[in-house]
C-alpha cells in the first residue's frame, strides 16, 4: 500500500492510480482527505501485487518520479509486514491484558516480541503467553533505567513501542528513537487532565465526562498527536475510584484501536495531529 502526503493539486488521484494500473495492480481501497484550509492532500491506497511489474522493494524507487513531481512524503508497506512490538506497563494490568488476548485470537498484525516493566508484577502473564519479560527497576537511577530499556529495544530490534499504562516520562532520546513509533494510553480525554493524577484532577472538577486518549509520544508529556479517543458520562457520584473504575472500559478499548491502526498503516502524523483512515 502507499500512504502519501502532499500539497493538494489537480492529478495526484490519477497519476497514482495510472502507476498501479500500468504495473498490473489492481486497487482494493482507496481513501483520501483534503486539508483546504492548508491546502494538504492525504491519500491511503491498497493495492495487490499479483503479477504486479515492480518487484516489491523496488516500488519506492519507481514511484520516485511521481512522488517528485508532486512534492510528496510517501510511505511503501505490506500487508504481511509483522512488526516486533514490544508492550511497557508497571503496575496496572488491564491494558496489557487486553492487548495480550487480541494478540493470541490473531487480531494483531504484529508479533509481540517482549514485555517489559520498571515492576516485576506481569512476569507470569508474559510466561504464561509464552513472551520473554524484562523487568527494569528504577531505583536510584531513573535516566539510566531509561537508557537501559532504550538499549534493550534496540538490541531485540523492536519497531514499535506501546505504553500500557507504563507510568514513566521517557526522556528525549527514548522518544527520538522510536519517532511515531511510540503509542501511550493516557487515562483522561487530553488536552484535559495532563500528568499522573487525572482522575483526581477530574474530580475534583466536577467534570461530567471522562475520558481515554491515545497518542504518539513526544518529548511534551502527553502532547503528542492524537490517534483515538473514547468518553463516557459520569457524574457526582462518582468518587475517584469510581472514575477509575470506568476509565479503565475507555483505556482498553481505545489504546486497542489506536494499536490496530498504527498496525495496519492507516495513520498519518501530520504536524500535532493526525489523518487516521478507515
Amino acid at each position: 500500500m502507499l500512504l502519501l502526503s502532499c500539497p493538494d493539486q489537480p492529478g495526484v488521484v490519477a497519476h497514482v492510480a495510472d502507476f498501479i494500473w500500468r504495473n498490473g495492480g489492481n486497487i482494493v481501497t482507496a481513501e483520501q482527505h483534503t486539508d483546504h484550509i492548508d491546502g494538504l492532500f492525504f491519500q491511503r491506497v491498497e493495492f495487490t501485487l499479483d503479477g504486479f511489474a515492480v518487484e516489491r522493494n523496488e516500488i519506492a524507487e519507481a514511484f520516485a518520479p511521481i512522488a517528485e513531481r508532486f512534492l510528496m512524503h510517501v510511505r511503501v508497506h505490506f500487508s504481511d509486514e509483522r512488526p516486533r512490538l514490544a508492550i511497557l506497563a508497571s503496575k496496572s494490568a488491564h491494558c496489557l491484558v487486553d492487548l495480550l488476548a487480541r494478540s493470541a485470537a490473531g487480531e494483531l498484525r504484529a508479533d509481540i516480541a517482549l514485555i517489559a516493566s520498571n515492576h516485576a508484577d506481569h512476569a507470569d502473564l508474559a510466561a504464561f503467553h509464552g513472551i520473554d519479560f524484562h523487568h527494569l527497576p528504577v531505583g536510584d537511577d531513573p535516566p539510566a533505567q531509561d537508557r537501559a530499556m532504550t538499549a534493550l529495544l534496540q538490541s531485540e530490534r523492536i519497531d514499535r513501542v506501546v505504553l500500557a499504562r507504563y507510568m514513566r516520562i521517557l526522556s528525549p532520546d527514548f522518544v527520538d528513537t522510536f519517532p511515531n513509533r511510540i503509542i501511550n494510553i493516557h487515562h483522561s480525554f487530553l488536552p484535559a487532565f495532563v500528568g499522573a493524577k487525572p482522575y483526581r484532577q477530574a474530580s475534583e472538577r466536577g467534570v461530567k465526562l471522562i475520558g481515554a486518549t491515545a497518542h504518539y509520544v513526544t518529548a511534551d508529556l502527553d502532547q503528542g498527536p492524537i490517534i483515538d479517543q473514547d468518553v463516557t458520562r459520569v457524574s457526582h457520584r462518582d468518587d475517584v475510584e469510581a472514575l477509575a473504575r470506568r476509565g479503565r472500559d475507555l483505556e482498553v478499548i481505545v489504546l486497542a484501536r489506536a494499536v490496530e491502526a498504527d498496525l495496519e498503516n492507516r495513520v498519518l502524523v501530520w504536524g500535532h495531529r493526525t489523518i487516521v483512515f478507515h
